[in-house]
């Protein structure tokens, strides 16, 4: 892989960047006579920096929701979740939704994959909930490699009012988690939606967030073909077709709905 286009996608003025968003939630928040925002904060790096976002520029107007499935959610990760909070001093309120999702479980038809995904609509309806009873914008978290290959839970954690970092790619997610100052081992540890035990982003993939941001940023920013991604990414073929494709058939979950 090209280490070129690696530094080339991580050579950006994160200073600057991390002002130009808390400006603009706040601006928002304004715009749409909100008192405040919410999102759910997994204990991961992406809900983790929209964490210290609003931390650093609207404390006293932030809730977070700590939302894991007590049943396969590692532990360790709501332990990461409750320092961010403790240690950043914002709102939280912790809810167990396996009681919610088993409520599910027992009248629906099974289906793992269908399972996994209501983890992720269930904490939306959370989210919604108290946006709705507190008049609280809802932020999302999803990052630009995640949103442009489709890997997030249609009206789950891909719904939301507002996404802060979506411009941004994994790795400058994780710039900006080092400029912000967020724990190493949120920065390094492996992404996960946590949607199904031992659930891993990569491996569910089949490409690291170094090889998936580099065939993106050819793709979309540099506007290259698959055989020119290839030839300026030195990454196997079958991977750059393999993002492609994830690409373009995740287009309709980045669209609003279509009118006949």
């Amino acid at each position: 892989m090209s280490e070129d286009i690696l530094n080339e996608i991580k050579n950006l003025n994160y200073a600057e960047i991390i002002k130009s968003i808390q400006i603009g939630i706040i601006q928002k928040c304004n715009n749409y006579s909100k008192n405040g925002v919410i999102f759910g904060l997994s204990g991961g790096i992406d809900s983790g920096v929209i964490a210290y976002l609003c931390a650093k520029s609207m404390k006293e107007k932030t809730l977070a929701l700590i939302m894991p499935d007590s049943k396969i959610s590692p532990k360790e990760e709501t332990e990461d979740a409750i320092k961010i909070v403790d240690t950043l001093g914002i709102n939280y309120k912790l809810i167990d939704i396996n009681s919610i999702h088993k409520e599910y479980y027992n009248v629906l038809e099974p289906n793992d994959l269908a399972l996994g995904n209501l983890r992720a609509r269930i904490r939306k309806n959370l989210l919604y909930y108290y946006a709705n009873s507190k008049n609280l914008l809802v932020l999302g978290s999803s990052d630009k490699s995640e949103f442009n290959i489709g890997y997030f839970t249609k009206f789950g954690d891909g719904a939301a009012d507002l996404l802060p970092i979506v411009s941004l790619y994994k790795t400058q997610i994780r710039q900006i988690a080092k400029e912000l100052g967020l724990p190493n081992n949120i920065i390094t540890k492996k992404s996960s939606p946590n949607l199904w035990p031992n659930h891993v982003a990569e491996s569910e993939i089949g490409a690291t967030y170094d090889e998936i941001d580099c065939i993106l940023y050819c793709i979309i920013d540099k506007k290259l073909s698959v055989d020119e991604t290839v030839s300026q990414t030195k990454i196997e073929s079958e991977t750059v077709e393999k993002i492609y494709q994830l690409y373009k058939k995740s287009e309709h979950k980045r669209i609003t709905p279509e009118q006949l």
